[in-house]
């Protein structure tokens, strides 16, 4: 049924704003269920035939009646799978409720179903015998007559056999009546037999022995009432049918409603589109802005789409078809990114007149066409070959006037054609159409052209949603100086390959470039020549260059700022990584302190429990020797045993200088680049980068992560290791200082390195490697680096090995400009600067 309206163009517009935006919902809903699990509508019928019948008062054959019972069944089950899908998932309900709704109201029919479905068995396409009770008393008494009947055709047979009547017992049908086969010399043996044929050689007879004669008589009848309680039954059921016939046909059109959502779907998918966003209209005005991004003509796409399938298909034969299907997608990114080239379309609000002007072969037809079915695909509902999310308003009419019209049949040249379609769009446009005229005013005097071109813009201006025409009339341009409701735009052309790149620029002017364009195509140099001089009269010659000039320092500045701004929205790309991964590292800090504090928790359990092992065991044996002991020896392993047991206790105390007292902790005010233990971080050494402000927090550095902590958060290094621990302050001051001194001299090379910005893209991370291994990972990723570049070599704390290797190969590579090592504000790293 889908397939049928597709080919009659009947697909469903949306008359309004609201329909049309139904449709797009319906085919996000299609789109979504397809992602999800996929629905099978194939095993859907085209009934209408069949309904058609049954309601003129044909008598349907079974088959016709199971056809229905099949699609019924089938609709039932899309219902369904449709309300299972939903509630799998709670937020699944709204995005499926567009095609819920399609069939929320429907009579699925399911009585009418299942009475066929007890009436016929639909595989052997047979009625039952439980369909009437008439139907089970004729077949049952017919089949004990059957039973007698060839139980006594069976004896005849034999009889007959046995006197030599015939050369084995034969029991066959003759006019629809059983009988046994005789040969003509042995007639005799059936006396009152009836003779009801006779093979073709005469020698044998097909005779009916008397006492046959009145079971099939009654095999006749029984025959004739089983086909009248048939058809009688096929009647009823054929009443059923035509009586739900309205029923059906609202079911049907539903269904196909639900077809289409996942035709587009499909549609969709293959040409990887958008959903467009329908602009609201106000009644005040109409809102005509369009921004549509990257978007492709949709027929170009579908061939291109087609080629690559096809070649697809075609280069391997043999595979199967879900790897032509995946062969295919995966070469969609190249080839559809050659043909055809994306177009940006964007309209201000307040614009009604877009004038395009360009060389010819630039592209012009082709972007309005664009726009155009761009407005229509939205209307029925198809997403958009864009990118981003494309954004234009509902046209209620789209009125074009696009190729030559002449006819010799109708009398009618290139210029009237031409006029006469404006006419008609003249008398059907609205505030909310989109006119599309292509070459406004050609095919006639340039003059008079431009002049009615001009008429029929400012009439339009008034009258009409948008209009879009395209013209090589260079005063038509100049119509956006007087009034703001007019828009520029041309095709770009390139005078290095002296072809067209197919863009639009918006808000810009555009040459036709015929003589570049001809020079291109091989046209005769004199008479190009000849053409550029009578140009240059016709055209002064410095207003000319300096138009030129200015378009190509427009052109060059466009790009320019183009490049800009790639380079940037990379460097942004770059720096939301670094975030994101510094987010992650903080959101894992609560989990790795209470993993520290568990593994603390359980080392200081194991140390009790080997001191009590440990005492236990001075104590056991202090007892085992009390026992033996004498008066005098008491007292010595009294002492010996108080000994033992205190240097156990020793051993398991704490350091009196590791712990703090919560008042030091208090009054403890760290400093810049000092070494502080951070409580949360699972007491790891930090560095402080910022002191200590108005809201008592602190900002340190963990390896290449800064969190800011509570000042409560953080102790002192103790003091017993405050003098091994050098004070990196000053160090890092004087770091500060050198840098500074050293910046005025360096600033142009330190510019060329770009921003010292550590990523894991510029990063090479040597930790747990041996010394072999770093070393060989370091030359090659010193070989291949990029040039002006930045390398952080992460080698870690350690015993210091990989570390002073690590200097050892930059100090003397060749391609290493100079090295920074490690400081307090990146511990373990050491900076490479590549030539």
């Amino acid at each position: 049924m889908g397939h049928a309206v597709v080919q009659k163009a009947q697909i469903p517009f949306g008359k309004s704003l609201e329909e049309s935006q139904k449709l797009l919902n319906q085919t996000s809903a299609a789109l979504a269920m397809m992602q999800s699990q996929p629905l099978d509508l194939s095993t859907i019928e085209d009934i209408a035939g069949i309904l058609n019948s049954a309601v003129s008062g044909q008598l349907l054959s079974p088959s016709e009646i199971c056809a229905v019972r099949r699609t019924l069944r089938a609709v039932n089950n899309v219902w369904k799978k449709l309300t299972e899908a939903a509630e799998l998932d709670g937020d699944s309900l709204q995005r499926y409720s567009p095609l819920l709704e399609l069939l929320k109201n429907c009579n699925f029919l399911t009585e009418l179903e299942e009475k066929i479905g007890f009436c016929i068995d639909c595989k052997l396409l047979i009625i039952l015998d439980r369909a009437s009770e008439d139907l089970e008393l004729i077949r049952a008494e017919r089949k004990r007559n059957m039973e007698n009947l060839d139980s006594l055709l069976k004896k005849v047979a034999a009889q007959i056999f046995q006197a030599g009547g015939i050369d084995k017992p034969l029991i066959t049908k003759r006019r629809s009546r059983m009988c046994v086969g005789i040969k003509a010399s042995h007639k005799y043996l059936l006396p009152d037999g009836i003779a009801l044929n006779v093979s073709s050689s005469g020698a044998t007879y097909f005779m009916e022995p008397k006492g046959a004669v009145e079971f099939n008589n009654m095999e006749v009848r029984l025959s004739n009432s089983e086909i009248a309680e048939e058809t009688a039954i096929l009647s009823l059921l054929t009443a059923e049918i035509a009586k739900s016939e309205r029923e059906i046909k609202y079911l049907m059109d539903r269904v196909l409603e639900i077809d289409l959502a996942f035709a587009r779907a499909g549609f969709a998918q293959w040409m990887d589109g958008v959903c467009p966003i329908l602009s609201s209209q106000s009644h005040v005005s109409f809102d005509s802005s369009i921004n549509i991004e990257g978007i492709k003509h949709p027929l170009l796409l579908g061939s291109s789409l087609r080629s690559l399938s096809a070649a697809s298909s075609n280069s391997n034969p043999l595979k199967s078809d879900v790897e032509n299907s995946e062969m295919t997608v995966g070469s969609l990114s190249k080839g559809i990114s050659d043909f055809p080239v994306p177009i940006d379309i964007k309209v201000e609000c307040e614009t009604r007149v877009v004038v395009i002007t360009g060389p010819n072969t630039g592209g012009k037809t082709a972007s309005m066409k664009t726009l155009g079915l761009a407005s229509l695909m939205s209307k029925a509902g198809l997403y958009l070959p864009a990118k981003n999310h494309p954004r234009l308003p509902w046209f209620d009419l789209i009125l074009a006037d696009i190729g030559d019209h002449q006819s010799l049949e109708q009398n009618l040249s290139t210029f009237s054609g031409h006029i006469s379609r404006i006419v008609d769009i003249l008398e059907l446009v609205s505030r909310e159409s989109l006119v599309l005229i292509d070459e406004i005013g050609s095919g006639t005097d340039p003059s008079e052209g431009v002049a009615l071109a001009t008429s029929i813009l400012q009439y339009l201006r008034d009258r009409v949603g948008l209009a879009v025409v395209t013209t090589h009339y260079a005063d038509l341009s100049c119509l956006k100086d007087k009034d703001t409701r007019f828009e520029n735009a041309a095709t770009e052309f390139s005078l290095e390959t002296l072809r067209p790149t197919y863009r639009i620029l918006w808000g810009s002017t555009g040459d036709s470039n015929a003589l570049n364009i001809a020079k291109s195509i091989g046209f005769d140099r004199k008479i190009i020549q000849r053409a550029q001089k009578l140009v240059e009269r016709l055209r002064p010659e410095r207003q000319q260059h300096r138009k030129s000039e200015l378009y190509q320092s427009l052109m060059e500045e466009r790009r320019k700022l183009e490049s800009q701004a790639r380079t940037a929205a990379s460097l942004h790309a770059e720096i939301m990584d670094l975030y994101r991964e510094i987010e992650d590292e903080a959101k894992d800090l609560d989990r790795r302190a209470a993993h520290l504090k568990a593994k603390e928790t359980q080392q200081v359990q194991q140390e009790l429990n080997f001191a009590k092992v440990q005492i236990d065991t001075v104590v056991q044996d202090f007892e085992n020797q009390l026992r033996d002991a004498s008066a005098d020896e008491i007292n010595s392993l009294i002492k010996e045993s108080e000994s033992a047991i205190a240097a156990i206790v020793e051993a398991h105390r704490p350091d009196d200088d590791f712990s703090v007292s919560e008042t030091n902790t208090s009054s403890f005010t760290p400093q810049f680049g000092e070494q502080v233990h951070v409580k949360s971080l699972g007491d790891k050494l930090a560095t402080v980068v910022e002191v200590p402000g108005d809201d008592d927090t602190v900002l340190v550095q963990y390896g290449k992560m800064r969190v800011r902590v509570k000042k409560n958060n953080i102790r002192p290094i103790p003091n017993s290791k405050r003098k091994n621990a050098a004070n990196p302050a000053p160090r890092l001051r004087k770091q500060q200082e050198d840098r500074q001194s050293g910046s005025a001299g360096s600033s142009n090379e330190e510019a060329s390195y770009g921003p010292r910005v550590q990523t894991s893209k510029n990063s090479l991370d040597l930790r747990g490697m041996r010394v072999e291994e770093a070393s060989h990972q370091l030359d090659i990723a010193l070989a291949c680096w990029e040039s002006r570049s930045v390398l952080f070599v992460i080698h870690g704390m350690g015993t210091g090995v990989v570390k002073e290797r690590v200097l050892e190969i930059l100090r003397n590579h060749p391609r290493v400009a100079k090295y920074e090592q490690e400081s307090p504000m990146n511990y373990g790293c050491t900076v490479a600067y590549i030539k």
